[in-house]
């Protein structure tokens, strides 16, 4: 659908939604995300997938569970996580998708923990993970491996963690 790759494009292009990512996506990148979160839908209960709002059905940003694909010094490889549409921040849609995701992860697929990184700087965020009732790890801050060295500002990321036994 035309108008699907129209808001990809835009979430992973935005220059304010995407402030604390080192990268900004091209139509054809954003494109090829696109086709590999349609192509996980069917593989996986731990996928992205985009928000809409519940009275129209509106694009309004990203959230999932999705398994941690790098060399980490944390065991969990499950990460929970969300971007929103910048006109959409401070209503509470991240937080209230959250409660969905680990609900989706402790109930249904049975995950013993769930981690949430971000630098340090993205206080939205934080929050959001504290809100759900994450707590920051201590010592657990590292460099993200993805992060690339001319971006040296967005490498340092911290750490949040919440156990199944903790959210229940």
């Amino acid at each position: 659908d035309p108008s699907d790759r129209t808001f990809c494009h835009f979430m992973h292009s935005n220059p304010i939604g995407r402030h604390f990512y080192p990268t900004r996506l091209d139509r054809s990148s954003s494109d090829s995300r696109l086709e590999e979160m349609v192509a996980m839908a069917g593989t996986s209960d731990l996928i992205w997938a985009v928000a809409e709002l519940k009275k129209n059905g509106r694009a309004i940003g990203f959230t999932g569970l999705s398994r941690i694909k790098f060399e980490r010094n944390f065991a969990t490889d499950v990460e929970i996580g969300w971007q929103f549409d910048p006109s959409h921040w401070g209503f509470g849609y991240a937080t209230e998708a959250a409660h969905g995701l680990l609900r989706h992860g402790f109930d249904d697929l049975d995950l013993p923990e769930i981690v949430a990184f971000a630098v340090p700087e993205n206080e939205a965020s934080l929050a959001v993970m504290r809100r759900i009732g994450m707590q920051e790890v201590e010592n657990g801050a590292f460099d993200h491996p993805n992060v690339p060295d001319t971006h040296s500002h967005l490498k340092r990321h911290v750490l949040y963690t919440i156990t199944q036994q903790a959210w229940r």
